[in-house]
């Protein structure tokens, strides 16, 4: 079972495996359709196409992020009609060093599916290796995926606008250090960041070809900032809910477990300008 990272070369090796389903994320948010065009022009062989907007987030309401979480019932029958189920090891990947994919390898891992990784260096390393690729349209087989949601793992704006006073936890923003410092916004309506807390860009996670940093670089990383707070009282937050689980998967493939997603993230706090900004 591949619950963090999986290799391209072990990847390669289980295209052909019925028990392994893969999962093409790639999105971009100045062009939502950017992601499904590119998949159908090319993609690792037997992938399937999740959509980050129609797939991966519910609906946006006038006081929410701008990637609300789906439903429990609605993702779950999308995962049954792609034929996951509780022997499914899936494997997610995009072309971004999983700033995308990593979003539905939390949205698993909440559902209790835990058999979820995500393809190490993404699509860029699956073509530098000269693996195959492919652009026929998988047909999935159906299944039953039986969901066993964990609300512990997220947090929503009341439980943030209370930590302010509390500060029992620490809020790690992984949105660029222009964006958190307020520098520049290209995407949401203010710039800056919630108080108190600590900027850790997504690309810290990576080495300089993409990859993910070593277990033990990342655990040395992420605890410096951490301090003296558990892992279990460490929230994650961005733009809109999606980078975070970048960095949630990398403390727990630092062996950093129990960490929270915020899913509002920014786009959610400022839609009621009475919430402080930094």
């Amino acid at each position: 079972m591949e619950k963090t990272l999986v290799t391209s070369a072990t990847l390669a090796e289980r295209l052909n495996d019925p028990q392994w389903i893969i999962f093409d994320c790639r999105f971009s948010l100045v062009d939502s359709e950017k992601g499904r065009r590119l998949y159908e022009h090319a993609h690792i062989p037997g992938a399937l196409y999740a959509d980050l907007n129609q797939d991966l987030s519910g609906p946006i309401t006038a006081d929410s992020g701008r990637h609300p979480l789906p439903s429990v019932t609605m993702l779950s029958h999308k995962l049954s009609e792609w034929g996951v189920t509780a022997s499914t090891q899936v494997v997610v990947y995009d072309d971004c060093y999983g700033a995308m994919a990593a979003r539905m390898w939390w949205l698993l891992r909440w559902l209790g599916h835990g058999a979820v990784a995500l393809l190490d260096g993404g699509l860029q390393q699956w073509q530098q290796e000269q693996r195959p690729l492919d652009q026929q349209l998988a047909q999935p087989i159906s299944g039953q995926f039986l969901a066993k949601p964990n609300d512990d793992a997220w947090v929503d704006t009341s439980f943030i606008e209370q930590n302010l006073q509390t500060t029992q936890y620490c809020l790690f923003d992984a949105r660029t250090e222009a964006r958190f410092q307020g520098i520049e916004e290209p995407i949401d309506k203010l710039a800056g960041h919630i108080p108190g807390a600590i900027n850790m860009p997504f690309s810290y996670n990576l080495d300089n070809d993409g990859q993910f940093l070593p277990s033990g670089t990342l655990q040395r990383a992420y605890q410096e900032k951490m301090a003296t707070t558990p892992a279990a009282q460490v929230i994650l937050m961005c733009g809109s809910g999606v980078t975070a689980c970048h960095g949630l998967l990398a403390m727990e493939h630092a062996g950093l477990v129990g960490a929270k997603l915020y899913v509002g993230s920014w786009s959610e706090w400022i839609t009621d300008p009475q919430r402080p900004i930094a």
